[in-house]
C-alpha cells in the first residue's frame, strides 16, 4: 500500500469513525445513564460488529447487498426502525435509577448485531473494499493491516465518546439527583437518533 493510499485511508477512517452516528450516540447516551463500566459492552461490541461486517463485504457479500434493492431497503428499514426505537426509549429516561433499571439495556450482541443494520456502517465497508481491497493482488496483505487499523478507530472513537458521556454523568444528575439536565440530555441525545435515522433512509 502506498503512502498515497494509507493517507486517504486514515482520513476515511477518521471521519468516518469519530462524526457523530448512531454508534458514538449511543456510546455517549449509555455511558451518562449507565456508568463508563456499563457502556463498555456497547462500545467492544461496536468494532467486533464492524469487523465481521466488513469480512463478510469482503467476501462478496456487499456486493450481493448492493445488488439486490430489497436486501438493502430491507436491511435500512430494520436499522431505522431500532433507531427509532432506541430513540423512544432514550426519551423516557429521567433519572440515573431509572435507566439503570432497564429503560437502555443494550447487550454486547444486540450491539454487534446494530452494525449490521446501521447503513453508515455498510457504506464505510463497501468503500473501503472498493477503494483499497477489491481487484487488488495484494488484497489479503491488505486487508491483514487494514482490518486491525479499522478495528482500532472504531474501539477509541466509541470510548472517547462513551468517556465524554461518562464525564457528565454526575453533572446530568442535576441537584438532589432530579434528573432534570438528564431528562433533556437524553431527549437531546434521542432527537440525534431520530435525526441519524432519518439521514440513514435517505441512502
Amino acid at each position: 500500500m502506498t503512502t498515497v493510499e494509507f493517507t486517504a485511508l486514515m482520513v476515511l477512517t477518521t471521519a468516518a469513525s469519530f462524526t457523530p452516528g448512531p454508534n458514538t450516540t449511543l456510546s455517549t447516551a449509555l455511558a451518562a445513564n449507565l456508568g463508563l463500566k456499563r457502556s463498555l459492552r456497547f462500545v467492544l461490541a461496536v468494532p467486533v460488529g464492524w469487523g465481521l461486517l466488513f469480512s463478510l463485504c469482503a467476501g462478496g457479500v456487499g456486493a450481493m447487498v448492493v445488488a439486490l434493492p430489497p436486501l438493502r431497503i430491507g436491511i435500512q428499514a430494520l436499522g431505522v426502525a431500532y433507531l427509532l426505537w432506541l430513540a423512544f426509549k432514550l426519551a423516557r429516561s429521567a433519572t440515573l435509577a431509572q435507566a439503570d433499571a432497564s429503560q437502555l439495556n443494550v447487550t454486547f450482541w444486540q450491539g454487534v448485531m446494530l452494525q449490521f443494520l446501521n447503513i453508515k456502517a455498510w457504506m464505510l465497508a463497501l468503500t473501503v473494499v472498493a477503494g483499497w481491497l477489491a481487484g487488488r493482488e495484494d488484497a489479503a496483505a491488505r486487508f491483514a493491516i487494514i482490518l486491525p487499523l479499522m478495528l482500532a478507530f472504531g474501539l477509541v472513537s466509541n470510548l472517547t465518546y462513551a468517556l465524554i458521556g461518562s464525564l457528565l454523568r454526575d453533572w446530568l444528575s442535576g441537584p438532589a439527583n432530579s434528573g432534570l439536565r438528564l431528562r433533556w440530555f437524553n431527549r437531546f441525545m434521542a432527537t440525534v437518533l431520530v435525526i441519524t435515522a432519518a439521514w440513514m433512509a435517505t441512502f
